[in-house]
Order: C-alpha cells, then structure tokens, then sequence
C-alpha cells in the first residue's frame, strides 16, 4: 500500500495554490469590505430616499428594502462580484480535484479494502424534491452526481472548497490537511454545556464528506461514532477519509427524517449547517427523528448560521436574499425565518429540555439549538 495519505494527495500545485488564493481574497472582499461599503450605502443614502416617501420611517424588512437596493449600481456590482468569485471556486477547486482524482480514488480503494469501521449505501434512496432539484451553493453535479459507484468526486470538491475557505482565512499555514476546526468547536461547546456527558454513541446528522465527524472520535475515542447523509459520494468520501485516518467510524446514506437506527440509540446527536441546506418544512421531522434516537439525558445540539431576521440589519438581510435566488443557497431564509424553539417542542422536547442560544466564534457567532432529552437544557435528568 502507498505511503501517501489522502492528506498528501490533496496537495494544489504552486499556479493552483495561487489561484485558490485570489479566489478566496476576491470572496473575502465581496463579502466583507464591499458588502461594507454596500451597508453604509444603504444608511446614506437608500434608507433616506425611502423614508422621504414613506412618512419618515425606514424599510420593515428585506421585502421593502430590496427594490432600494437592486436599483444601487454598487448592490449590482456587489452581486456580479459574489456570483463571479462563486463561479471561479469551482473553477479552480475543480481543476485540482480532476487532476489528483484517480490517486485520490486509488488510496480511498485501497484503505477501504479492509476497512476498521463501515459504509452503508443505499441504492434505492431518492433524495427528496427539492433537494435534489438543486445545486447548494452551485456546486457543478451537486451534492449527488456521480459517473461511477466508486466516484468521490463531488465529496472532493466540496472538500477542496472548505480548504479554499480554511486557507483564505489563514488557518492552513501550520496546519494538516483537513483539519476540523467547527467540528473541535462543537466539541468544545458540548463539553463545557454538559460537562457530565461521556456518551456511549454519537450520531453526526447531515455529516457531509465527515471532516467535523473526525473530531467527535478524537473527542470521545471509546464512543462508537455514526454519520449519516443523503449523498452516496459524501458518505463514501467520509469513510474513505475516516479510515485513512486509521478511525474506526460508521457511515450511512439515509435521509435525517428516516436514519433507520432504533429508538433510544444515541447519547449525542450533533450537526453542522445542515438545517439551513434543508427546507424548513422537514425541519420539525427531522427535530422528531432526533428525539425519537435520543436515550435518555441524551443530547441533541445543532450549530449553524446566525441569519434570524431578529438579529441583523436591513442590509444583511438583503444580501442573503441574493443568495437565497441566486448563488444556490435557497433553504437559507426559510431556515432564518422559523421559530426553532417552536419547533423543537413541537417535535416533542419539553420546553424545558430545548436549548437556542449563540455562541461566539472569531469575530462572529454560531447559533446553537436542539434539546436534552428527559432532562431541563442545562441540568440533570429528570427522575
């Protein structure tokens, strides 16, 4: 067997690396300095112009505000720039998958021949509409394409994109491959939130090509770890990837509604942005399949995105509309605009087990949500 880990095979050649990093400056400057610039726009000058008509009083919400704004030569330039540097990504992440893929595919064949943990594919599993009617974040094939049973390929270039992100932000320089930064940051908040929990067995919901999934064995290396995702070429990424680790870790391809496991199965059940890639109608499902998996004093705990109305500014609001119709991000405000904690009860945690909070992460926040079953969110199993 080769020596060389996946970790080696992904490496970008010096040009590629180059262009990783002009795509992820170019996404740092759409997304940051300009989208500033678009911000300060709209309290200069766009909320003005609609108070002068409007009695004085400024834009309710996103609704009002973004005819101001698709009017504004800087929001159509702001937006050109997003859907460009979106579009280079791929570009560029992908010329470096197409070229590393048959060695990648090679190493996973090989370290998968006698594999520690396992992978269970379902052949029959449709992802349901509308799903699988989209590209999220306009990733070429999606989430699902794949040309052969073996083909990593669309778990790859997810892969390769978060490297894109990890190395933009400058987390790559004296770090491996692959590194699982959010999942170690889940970990974290777990830990300190319920410090008495040593959980027997973990679920990862929606766990993607299992990057975050790694840092839950790492955390707890005697828990028997699961991840599950609707996405044939994730799972199989995430146990190729697992196993070359040396991990012992269980994947499945099953829908989050429908995991297929018995009830009472899990004593910590995580996720990572899964819901706000998920329409908010099956939300409340998949909130009832969680409990339903819990044992008691079981966990339940869901970091994703801070984007609830509540908490940002008319601006903000506005550009995730954009990226709600236009750059393949189209659960994102169903997701911002639901009633969690309501949810959560209704899928049947008490109101004294669900937890919703934010957590600060850099110069930012996660929001955090989910329940302990049979027990209040940050205290002792009820008898």
């Amino acid at each position: 067997m080769t020596d060389r880990t996946l970790r080696d095979i992904y490496r970008p050649t010096h040009d590629e690396a180059s262009r990783h990093r002009f795509v992820g400056a170019l996404k740092g400057f759409a997304n940051g300095a300009l989208e500033a610039q678009l911000a300060e726009h709209y309290e200069s000058a766009l909320k003005p112009a609609f108070a002068a008509t409007h009695g004085g009083r400024a834009p309710a919400n996103r609704a009002e505000a973004r005819p101001l704004f698709e009017a504004a030569p800087l929001y159509q330039r702001w937006g050109s720039m997003v859907s460009t540097s979106q579009d280079f990504m791929w570009q560029t992440v992908g010329a470096t998958c197409r070229r590393i893929q048959a060695d990648f595919e090679r190493r996973a064949r090989q370290v998968s021949a006698q594999p520690r943990g396992s992978l269970r594919l379902d052949p029959s599993l449709v992802p349901p509409p509308p799903i699988a009617q989209v590209d999220i974040h306009r990733q070429p094939g999606g989430y699902f394409g794949a040309e052969r049973d073996d083909d990593l390929f669309a778990g790859l270039i997810y892969f390769g994109t978060l490297e894109l992100y990890r190395a933009a932000k400058g987390l790559t320089a004296n770090a491996p491959v692959g590194e699982p930064g959010i999942g170690r940051f889940i970990v974290s908040v777990v830990r300190r939130r319920f410090p008495g929990l040593q959980p027997r067995r973990i679920l990862d919901l929606g766990c993607g090509p299992g990057l975050e999934t790694v840092a839950l064995k790492e955390a707890f290396p005697e828990a028997e770890v699961h991840g599950v995702d609707l996405s044939a070429p994730f799972v199989r990424f995430a146990h190729a990837w697992a196993e070359d680790r040396g991990l012992e870790m269980h994947f499945r391809q099953a829908d989050a509604q429908r995991t297929g496991y018995p009830d009472g199965h899990f004593d910590l059940i995580v996720s990572h942005i899964l819901f706000h890639e998920t329409w908010h109608d099956v939300a409340p499902r998949i909130f009832a399949e969680a409990r339903r998996l819990l044992a008691p004093g079981g966990v339940f705990l869901n970091a994703d995105v801070p984007y609830q109305p509540a908490r940002m500014p008319i601006p903000k609001q506005v550009t995730n509309d954009w990226q709600v119709r236009n750059n393949g991000e189209p659960f994102w405000t169903g997701f911002a605009d639901t009633d969690v904690p309501a949810a959560l009860r209704a899928a049947g945690f008490a109101a004294e087990e669900v937890i919703a909070e934010y957590e600060p992460l850099g110069g930012g926040h996660y929001y955090f949500f989910g329940g302990r079953r049979g027990a209040a969110a940050n205290g002792k199993v009820a008898a």
